[in-house]
């Protein structure tokens, strides 16, 4: 589970809840269950309508590659890459289908695997360029579910504003009554924006991040698996593979002998 994301959902609530209360309003103007039914049951109302039942069930999916931590360490994908042309150069590619079968992560897997049964380079790079983009799709559709949520939302509390203020005014007795029923009808506007600000448009952004850093791996690994293919120098992987991370976030272990910087690739 990756905190940042419950922490910052909670924070941004007790920030609301906090500046409420420091002005002297009282939490019980908060408490308001039909502005809370309208905007809620309203927005997974519209959710649903919006999308077919197949990618509705994704939607736990959507909320666990959210919240919990990727799992994946791009500097040890690196070094495992490293490791592979090392050992392809020294004994062949068909001595990489033990590292390959018993990697854990299956992007690698599959890419080694299809180096050793001889798979023709171009053919190589489609086949995993196209496994890329299913999977850049698959997090697109689940941020587009969030979105959806966070457009709708905040209308769902302005509807329930407005028929709050129907109910207020076509009921007025008392002038005095006036100020207060309009302050709770208020309340559904403050759900839906709070909620489209605070809960899923955060949520949808939080998805399109992970995505981008689980894709950019992705196409790290698929550079390392076609260097591999071509037999390149292993200190040459590395320098390629490192290129698509931020220089202050790698810290390359020390050269394994008989593979030093100043030798060229043969």
């Amino acid at each position: 589970m990756e905190m940042t994301t419950i922490i910052g959902i909670l924070a941004g609530l007790a920030a609301l809840v906090g500046g409420f209360l420091w002005e002297g309003g009282q939490i019980n103007g908060l408490m308001q269950g039909a502005a809370a039914l309208i905007v809620f049951g309203g927005t997974i109302a519209a959710v649903v309508i919006s999308f077919p039942l197949a990618r509705l069930k994704t939607i736990p999916k959507a909320l666990r590659f959210a919240f919990t931590r990727q799992t994946d360490n791009t500097e040890q994908l690196i070094e495992d890459v490293v490791n592979m042309a090392t050992t392809a150069r020294r004994n062949g590619v068909l001595s990489l289908e033990r590292m390959a079968v018993d990697h854990p992560n299956s992007f690698l897997r599959e890419g080694m695997q299809m180096v050793v049964d001889g798979t023709d380079h171009e053919l190589l790079r489609q086949i995993m360029e196209l496994e890329i983009g299913a999977v850049e799709q698959k997090h697109e559709s689940y941020a587009k579910i969030f979105e959806s949520a966070g457009g709708y939302s905040p209308t769902m509390g302005i509807i329930g504003t407005v028929m709050g203020l129907i109910h207020v005014l076509g009921s007025l007795t008392e002038p005095t009554d006036l100020g207060p029923s309009i302050a709770v009808a208020f309340t559904a506007t403050l759900y839906g924006v709070a909620a489209a600000n605070i809960i899923f448009l955060p949520i949808a952004s939080k998805i399109k991040s992970r995505s981008d850093d689980e894709i950019q791996n992705m196409e790290l690994l698929l550079e390392g698996i076609l260097a591999v293919q071509n037999g390149e120098h292993p200190n040459l992987v590395r320098k390629k593979l490192v290129s698509f991370t931020p220089a202050e976030r790698y810290h390359a272990p020390a050269v394994k002998e008989g593979y030093h910087e100043h030798e060229t690739a043969e």
